[in-house]
């Protein structure tokens, strides 16, 4: 059998199974799911067959979720950061005095149109997060300010700017975004909306991934047959991963192999596993896959990855270029982000070895999860050809 292509880095998590913490309660999903649920827009989005892509890849079912459709805005973000902007402006009216339990109608309705307005949310990003907030903010009436590095295309800056929110131009990636955003909230008395968490700032991010999970419950509802044995999920700060395996721990017993893919210039939850402590990764974090490119790993989904991940993968960029082709080929748009999860796929199912050391082969039952799709046009048609 041929080796792993050396263009593919895998680490098997050892400590998979290993107790700890719950990260997700299951109330708090609840939660999230029926407030989302009842938003005016609100569709399941597909689950995609890929029958010719499994034979192929020597897999017996091979299914993306295809977020694309999401609430208009490209991505499942739309599920995470709008949420938790109710919360925040809601628990901000409630501690003012404005509002005891503002409800997401009142607040769209301009019920507490002048109270609202008085609170400040803000975010850093590298596009689709910010996008979602700025969306969330316009929709229950408060300000919004989203700190963008350098790396974010102009197409996704002017997306965000569309929703009226205020954008901050920071030197540096995304984790000197996230610290600019964290600063200046401090300095200004705003509201810090963020899909990661760090010591200190976790319950705001612990939101937004309770409304990650809604992705991935839609999905296994929508799977026909026995369930999935393997589920590729991309990760940046790893927020949407740890929902994901959170989720899957929920509904199915076993659980299906979580297999988090990164892009190999910036793999912090690999290298996090590695040392089997939360680690960071330097330098300039440089692929295409702009929404994965994080160097700091998000401490709650650590929390959840360190112990209930199968393995972790980091792929170069042209695994998730190639990847975004085949998914155009087969009617799905997958940004460089969103396709990442294939990517990471079809390099392994090239290799025995590789295959071997995930378990996959002919029987197996594979979910991806397309995050996202063209989010700036201009880089999806020159990367994909489509």
């Amino acid at each position: 059998m041929p080796d792993a292509p050396p263009s593919l880095r895998i680490f098997v998590n050892p400590r998979r199974g290993t107790p700890g913490v719950t990260v997700l309660p299951a109330a708090g999903f609840r939660r999230a799911r029926a407030e989302i649920a009842s938003w005016p827009g609100y569709a399941r989005t597909p689950l995609v067959p890929l029958p010719g892509v499994a034979a192929e890849l020597g897999l017996g079912t091979l299914m993306v979720k295809d977020e694309a459709p999401r609430f208009g805005l490209g991505s499942f973000k739309a599920l995470g950061g709008a949420y938790a902007v109710l919360g925040v402006v809601a628990g901000a009216l409630a501690r003012r005095g404005d509002a005891a339990a503002a409800t997401a109608a009142e607040l769209e309705a301009g019920l507490y149109a002048v109270a609202a307005a008085r609170v400040t949310v803000c975010c850093a990003t590298d596009g689709n997060h910010g996008r979602s907030v700025a969306w969330g903010a316009r929709r229950f009436g408060a300000a919004c300010h989203i700190f963008v590095h350098e790396g974010v295309s102009q197409g996704r800056i002017d997306a965000i700017a569309a929703f009226g929110a205020v954008i901050h131009r920071v030197p540096g990636t995304y984790d000197a975004a996230v610290r600019e955003a964290a600063a200046t909230a401090v300095r200004e008395g705003w509201l810090v909306v963020s899909d990661t968490s760090w010591p200190g700032y976790t319950e705001v991010a612990r939101e937004v991934m309770q409304g990650y999970r809604l992705m991935a419950d839609e999905a296994l509802d929508q799977w026909t047959g026995p369930p999935p044995t393997h589920v590729f999920i991309q990760a940046g700060v790893g927020g949407v991963a740890a929902a994901v395996s959170v989720q899957m721990r929920a509904r199915l017993d076993p659980a299906p192999a979580v297999v988090v893919v990164e892009p190999d210039q910036a793999a912090c939850l690999m290298a996090s596993a590695e040392v089997q402590a939360l680690n960071t990764v330097g330098g300039e974090l440089d692929t295409i896959m702009a929404g994965l490119a994080c160097g700091v790993p998000s401490l709650l989904a650590w929390q959840e990855l360190e112990r209930a991940a199968a393995a972790f993968v980091a792929i170069p960029d042209e695994a998730a270029v190639e990847a975004m082709r085949v998914l155009a080929a087969q009617g799905v748009v997958s940004g460089e982000s969103g396709a990442a999860g294939l990517g990471a796929l079809m390099l392994i199912c090239g290799s025995g070895v590789a295959r071997a050391q995930l378990g996959l082969d002919a029987t197996s039952r594979v979910l991806l999860f397309s995050t996202e799709g063209a989010t700036d046009l201009d880089v999806y048609q020159a990367l994909a050809g489509a």
